[in-house]
This record gives C-alpha cells, structure tokens and sequence, in this order.
C-alpha cells in the first residue's frame, strides 16, 4: 500500500506544482506528472532532513511533496531556457 500511497501523493503534488507554477515548458501527462510529485516528495524530504525539519526515519507530506515538485518545475524551465 505504500508505494500506491507515494504515487497518489505524488500525482497531487504533481497536480498542484503545475497550477501553482506558470510557464508551457512543463512536462505533461499522467506519468510525467506523477513522476515530478514523486520527484518532489524526494527534493523535499531531504532538503527537509538537511534543515532538521523531518527526523531521519520521516518524508515529507503533501505540502512538502508539492513545494518540492514546484522546485523541480523551477528548475526544469531555467534547464530549459538555457538549452
């Protein structure tokens, strides 16, 4: 059940990266979407151990998930403006 649970997450926080974040220049698609919120959830868990927010044993949440995924979405359109 936990790996359906991580993919559930990561879809909506897939979901709510691309709302939240302007641009076309953003991956699309059910996979893709997944993948960045999935993508996400791990950017944000370990940016949030690194800070001491979350304990070793602890992931991030749905927000977390989300905020991470907007990170990547950032990042994906700054990679992609400079190509």
């Amino acid at each position: 059940m936990g790996i359906i649970w991580t993919i559930i997450i990561g879809f909506i926080a897939g979901i709510i990266a691309k709302f939240v974040t302007p641009g076309d220049n953003e991956p699309s698609g059910f996979i893709l979407t997944t993948i960045l919120g999935i993508v996400g959830a791990f950017v944000a868990t370990y940016l949030g151990q690194s800070l001491g927010w979350y304990g070793p044993d602890q992931g991030a949440g749905l927000i977390g998930a989300a905020v991470g995924a907007i990170i990547v979405l950032l990042v994906w359109g700054f990679l992609r403006r400079r190509a």
